[in-house]
């Protein structure tokens, strides 16, 4: 009887086994790849912060607060932000020093000006970026004419008195309300507006109210309103040359409390200096 033989059935298809290892692991590497390039993204973004702060303080900007806002503690509790000082010159103020400052400076004008304030011309107050003293066109322009009036002197140099010796930036602002204007003298109220500025900031300048490289002007046209321009008084409250009075930085000052304490060698001018 013939013995049979049996026959092992060879497969070609074994390296499918080796190709599948090799895609899962390179699959892998990846995958680990992806991870370590995200995982040093999010090191370099929590390290931009602490450059930043690094380089103020090599400038000199920062000596005793931080210019981050608030940080992540360790607990996972934001802590409170430290407010930012200001830079005066080689003075260094807080935020709160300046506000109580330009508080002392509004209640000196407004005795000053008291009799500005009381025919509504004059309106004195604490804005976004600091003081704002609002000199109203009824007051201080015939319509549609940059050239203040002759008296305009009068108040500005009460002014200047008020602003000398203080460390303070100086920009004034022109503002219409927004019925359009075109004569020969002023295609727009952009003109208007701006020629105003020009007219307020070279008187300022001749009374020497501040140096020069801390004086700025500017014209907003119709842009800027503080009231609507949909009555005859709004339209009139709009009409204005703004002087603000603000210090180097772009902080909110309204809601800061008016109680923190002055230092400083401040010199107080007065009109009989």
């Amino acid at each position: 009887m013939r013995a049979r033989v049996h026959r092992s059935r060879v497969t070609h298809e074994r390296w499918l086994v080796s190709y599948a290892d090799f895609i899962t692991l390179l699959f892998a590497f990846f995958v680990v790849l992806y991870a370590a390039d995200r995982q040093e993204h999010k090191l370099q973004q929590a390290q931009i912060p602490d450059a930043i702060e690094e380089a103020f303080k090599s400038l000199g900007l920062f000596t005793t607060a931080s210019p981050k806002g608030p940080r992540q503690a360790s607990n996972g509790v934001d802590s409170p932000a430290v407010p930012v000082n200001i830079v005066m010159g080689e003075d260094v103020l807080s935020p709160a020093v300046v506000k109580d400052d330009l508080n002392r400076m509004k209640r000196d004008l407004t005795q000053r000006l008291s009799d500005q304030v009381a025919k509504h011309t004059v309106s004195i107050h604490m804005g976004r970026d600091g003081l704002v003293i609002s000199l109203r066109e009824a007051g201080f322009f015939d319509s549609g004419s940059a050239a203040p009036h002759p008296d305009t002197i009068v108040t500005l140099r009460k002014i200047a008195a008020s602003l000398a010796g203080t460390p303070y930036n100086l920009r004034v602002e022109g503002h219409t309300d927004n019925i359009p204007i075109h004569t020969a003298q002023f295609d727009s109220n952009w003109e208007l507006s701006s020629a105003r500025a020009n007219h307020i900031a070279r008187i300022l300048l001749a009374l020497q109210a501040v140096p020069p490289e801390r004086l700025s002007a500017a014209g907003y046209a119709e842009f800027h309103p503080v009231d609507t321009n949909d009555t005859a008084q709004g339209r009139a409250n709009n009409r204005r040359v703004d002087l603000v009075v603000l210090p180097r930085t772009s902080i909110d000052l309204r809601g800061l409390p008016e109680s923190a304490q002055i230092s400083g060698p401040w010199k107080k001018i007065t009109d009989n200096d």
